[in-house]
């Protein structure tokens, strides 16, 4: 642990961003398609140029992540969102390579407009009615779903200004899954396939877990392209890109006791910093921790909000813990960050990296003005 490391603070390291980025550059490159990073899952921007230089860009879904994009990575946004305003369109035109509609009234809406910018590509998000996801609040294929097209829905070919299609069902899974998901997209799509110039496969693939088959990958996706040789084949996973790739440094603020239960009360917060592990839920790693029992000492870990319910636990440890002790928060990186909150107040971890050298550096701190500007 760096002692220089401020607490609380995201701390990404850059060798494991690195291992991660030639991982999926070694997809892109033998698969032959475009991997972009989904700024939705991961939006650590200050190594967007270092990104750049493994991947094919970037995806989003609102303006600000599109202009993020374009300051910080130099390049147009693939961009998707499940409806858009007629304001944030027009600042999009400038931002965008790709345009991709949630529905026909949306394309309907605007498709006079993206006639008169033929450098946009425009798309369709499908929605396949097939997912393996088993938390409803991920899932976009659940019945009555507002994400995406139903095939009883879509034309029979293509409308005029439609290139490509997009449909996103997974979620932290592999390339099997993405395997039976194709079939289904096929069985209820393929004839518009064999229409389109490109297909966007969404976000989900977990192509940097250690147990991920990526040599399935590669021939599924070769092997896609073979039958649809007239496709550009697109993956925009946001979790693999900054999948195990830093963590979440706290401290132990106070000890308290009820009902037998101890719960160590932190200078982070679940509820505002950690907000998938209520939301999931999950349960993350604490480095040198183990199972309730595993160890002699068994502690809860306490959020420093009011909200009742921010607390996670039980965790156990070798030795008791004491005030000031620091607690490491693994794989704190992707879909933490950008979901964090100032609710309550409370102060939002620092930001910082360890190069590759293994120095730290701390890039930014969130004081009272960025509160108070959220506010009014």
């Amino acid at each position: 642990m760096h002692s220089d490391i401020p607490s609380p603070c995201f701390v990404i390291e850059e060798n494991k961003l690195l291992s991660n980025l030639l991982l999926m550059e070694k997809v892109r490159k033998e698969a032959g398609v475009d991997i972009l990073v989904a700024l939705k899952g991961m939006s650590f921007w200050h190594y967007f140029p270092l990104i750049k230089q493994y991947l094919s860009g970037a995806c989003a879904s609102s303006v600000n992540e599109a202009r993020l994009i374009n300051e910080e990575m130099g390049v147009k946004a693939h961009t998707y969102a499940p409806a858009y305003s007629e304001s944030d369109f027009e600042q999009l035109l400038s931002l965008s390579q790709t345009i991709t509609f949630n529905s026909l009234n949306q394309w309907g809406k605007y498709k006079n407009k993206m006639f008169l910018h033929p450098e946009i590509h425009a798309g369709l998000r499908i929605n396949p009615g097939y997912s393996e996801i088993e938390t409803d609040i991920y899932n976009p294929a659940v019945p009555g779903s507002r994400l995406g097209i139903p095939v009883d829905k879509m034309p029979t070919e293509l409308p005029n200004g439609i290139s490509g299609l997009h449909f996103h069902v997974l979620c932290e899974q592999d390339s099997y899954v993405l395997e039976r998901v194709l079939k289904v997209v096929e069985e209820k799509f393929g004839h518009l396939l064999k229409q389109a110039q490109w297909l966007n496969m969404g976000g989900g693939h977990h192509i940097t877990r250690a147990d991920y088959d990526t040599e399935h990958l590669i021939a599924l996706l070769k092997n896609f392209k073979l039958k649809y040789p007239n496709l550009k084949i697109i993956l925009e996973p946001g979790e693999a890109v900054g999948w195990r790739t830093g963590f979440l440094l706290a401290t132990v603020l106070d000890i308290v006791e009820n009902g037998g239960i101890k719960t160590a009360i932190l200078d982070v917060s679940f509820s505002a910093h950690m907000p998938d592990t209520l939301e999931m839920p999950y349960k993350p790693i604490i480095t040198g921790a183990g199972e309730p029992d595993q160890f002699q000492f068994n502690y809860r870990m306490g959020g420093s909000t009011c909200l009742a319910g921010d607390f996670y636990g039980d965790y156990s440890f070798p030795e008791e813990l004491k005030l000031g002790d620091r607690i490491e928060f693994e794989d704190m990186i992707h879909y933490t960050m950008v979901k964090t909150t100032l609710f309550n107040g409370v102060r939002h971890p620092h930001i910082g990296k360890i190069d590759k050298n293994g120095r730290f550096s701390l890039l930014r701190s969130i004081g009272y003005q960025e509160y108070k500007n959220r506010l009014s």
